[in-house]
């Protein structure tokens, strides 16, 4: 393990090229030679439980340039005859399901009133008549939490400032979510497809269900659909906007995500857009598997066996949603004969809104429902995450979108800090410079213990995960602004833990570490700028292009700090305390009894 450096010595490394080609590339630029696809690191680390997991794999290293599937097809005779496993990414392994659904057909399946005036879709169709919806209010697809196609937060409280003239932003660490996908497998719209399907001839509709006479679950699962590709490509483009002169020409730098289909394409169409089509020239991607018992700081919730046994937020849901969807359920079972909607049915045709909408355009799901019933629907995936994901769950660990087994509502199983202390500590070594030999967690120490796979030579890094995933890695930060409890029975109104505000598809984090040539004042006044003072660097946090105030979670920060930005000095002392307060073994390992929903505030076990 790399030697620790005091704080006060912290100063990222400059970004320097990686072979002796590397300069012969700047981006952008198109290869001289044979087209170039991305080189991919595929890493295989199994961990062994017994409280801490012991790390035991090997390391594959291995392209995507598919070279199995170009020389079956012989489109490319300069291929080698022979082509190991370990060299192949078609077909993909640990890709998880793949299935495709029903190709949208959105110029011939949408309906609207041609007497209204007509708005574009762009590309969905998202302007939708909701009773009860008033000009000013929200749109329903802003308010479906980890459901919500990608919409820059509205804001965590503070106002944003550009740098003060002089100060200059000199490393940026991204956490991104990917984009639209189907469902996960043996989920609750899966479910209602089949009960609808087994109906048969007793089942008749009328009025605004009259659509489900004809209608057939066609949803593929677990991949991006077109929109899903679209955000994380757009956030690829932003983030080159924002950030593109902190990418050195002649480096070719590493970025990771995991294994799943999903999240390999996620990162792959981030490239496109960040360098452009030659984007291989410029970045290798390691893919690092995502099952369960393999360390991956990533999916931390597959080595924390507890998380299976958080279910506080999915009976907090359950109360909520008992709540919200009573008169829905009566509207619906007025309108249908041969069939009776239980509350599953309902949460499940409310929740085929979103997954049919990013799937195919248009679903005629969506206006089923009044606006205050999608207000409900929002605060109901709140109630999930937050006891399931966040400061309310023992262990803050996310694991499968599951069925809860009282009403078949959407749920999650999470752990909070204990699953996401993995990726904190990898940042606090980046920002510290130095590899993982050891770190109590589920980082994959084979990979975090190697520059190779690890590089700390780099000022921009590109990590790609899950929406429970970063929920708990907000946890683990010890963000308590997202703490506040949530009432099971009754909306509290704006509150800070909204999830379509924190995890929408295509989320994403980025930490930012600014350098001042001194102090930067707390309330902006004038230059910007203390009268006095040395050299100072701060870090930054923006989630989904606002501002998080880290003052508003530790003091030392500064809480009248108008532009939420914390000296990094301090933010390193205050986050060197974190691992400890996750408690990871005994919060994923350990034994504990389950608390109600509410008893646990702080993301650990009691």
């Amino acid at each position: 393990m790399a030697g620790k450096p005091s704080i006060r010595d912290y100063e990222p490394v400059g970004q320097i090229e990686d072979g002796p080609d590397a300069g012969s590339t700047p981006m952008r630029q198109p290869a001289s030679g044979p087209k170039r696809t991305p080189n991919l690191f595929v890493v295989a680390v199994g961990a062994i439980g017994l409280g801490l997991p012991l790390v035991a794999a090997g390391l594959f290293f291995w392209t995507s340039e598919r070279l199995a599937h170009q020389k079956a097809i012989g489109d490319c005779p300069c291929l080698p005859s022979d082509v190991p496993q370990y060299f192949q990414t078609s077909p993909e392994l640990w890709a998880g399901p793949t299935p495709t659904g029903k190709q949208p057909f959105l110029a011939q399946t949408r309906t609207f009133n041609p007497t209204a005036t007509y708005v574009p879709n762009a590309p969905l169709q998202t302007s939708i008549p909701i009773e009860g919806m008033g000009s000013g209010n929200q749109s329903i697809f802003e308010m479906m939490g980890y459901l919500s196609p990608y919409t820059p937060s509205p804001g965590f409280g503070v106002n944003e400032y550009p740098l003060p003239a002089g100060a200059e932003i000199i490393q940026l660490q991204m956490l991104s979510r990917h984009g639209s996908r189907y469902p996960t497998g043996g989920s609750n719209v899966e479910d209602f497809g089949r009960k609808i399907a087994a109906a048969g001839g007793t089942f008749q509709a009328k009025g605004a269900l009259s659509f489900l006479n004809d209608w057939k679950y066609q949803l593929g699962a677990e991949i991006l659909v077109p929109k899903g590709r679209q955000e994380l490509y757009d956030s690829g483009v932003l983030h080159s906007y924002m950030y593109s002169q902190l990418y050195n020409p002649n480096s070719k730098i590493i970025a990771r995500t995991t294994t799943q289909d999903r999240m390999l394409k996620s990162a792959e169409n981030f490239m496109a857009g960040f360098f452009g089509l030659e984007w291989t020239n410029n970045v290798t991607i390691e893919v690092i598997i995502e099952e369960a018992n393999f360390n991956n700081s990533l999916a931390g919730y597959l080595n924390c066996p507890n998380g299976e046994k958080s279910t506080a937020g999915t009976k907090a849901a359950t109360v909520w949603a008992r709540k919200y969807l009573q008169k829905a359920t009566e509207r619906l079972n007025s309108m249908v004969d041969g069939f009776e909607f239980s509350l599953a049915d309902t949460s499940a045709a409310q929740t085929m809104c979103p997954y049919e909408t990013v799937a195919y355009g248009f679903s005629r799901f969506c206006d089923l429902f009044t606006y205050e019933e999608w207000v409900g629907f929002g605060y109901m995936v709140d109630l999930n995450f937050y006891g399931n994901d966040a400061f309310g769950s023992p262990v803050g660990v996310s694991a499968m979108h599951k069925r809860s087994a009282q009403t078949n509502v959407l749920t999650n199983n999470h752990v909070k800090r204990a699953v996401g202390i993995g990726w904190q500590q990898e940042m606090m070594a980046r920002l510290k410079n130095h590899t993982l030999g050891y770190s109590g967690s589920q980082i994959n120490i084979t990979l975090d213990n190697n520059t190779d796979t690890f590089p700390l030579n780099q000022s921009i890094y590109f990590d790609f995960s899950h929406d429970t995933n970063i929920v708990s890695i907000l946890a683990a930060f010890g963000l308590k602004q997202f703490a506040e409890p949530l009432p099971a029975d009754n909306h509290p109104g704006p509150h800070n833990f909204t999830v379509s505000h924190l995890t929408p598809f295509g989320a994403r984090l980025d930490i930012e570490v600014v350098r001042a040539p001194k102090p930067v004042a707390a309330d902006r006044a004038g230059s910007g700028y203390l009268p006095t003072g040395r050299e100072t660097k701060y870090i930054h946090f923006v989630l989904n292009q606002r501002t998080v105030p880290l003052g508003y979670s530790f003091p030392e920060c500064d809480a009248s700090r108008l532009d939420g930005w914390c000296e990094l000095d301090t933010f390193l002392k205050i986050q060197d305390k974190m691992p400890q307060l996750a408690q990871y073994e005994h919060s994923c390992f350990g034994e504990y009894p389950e608390l109600e929903y509410g008893q646990i505030t702080d993301g650990v076990p009691i």
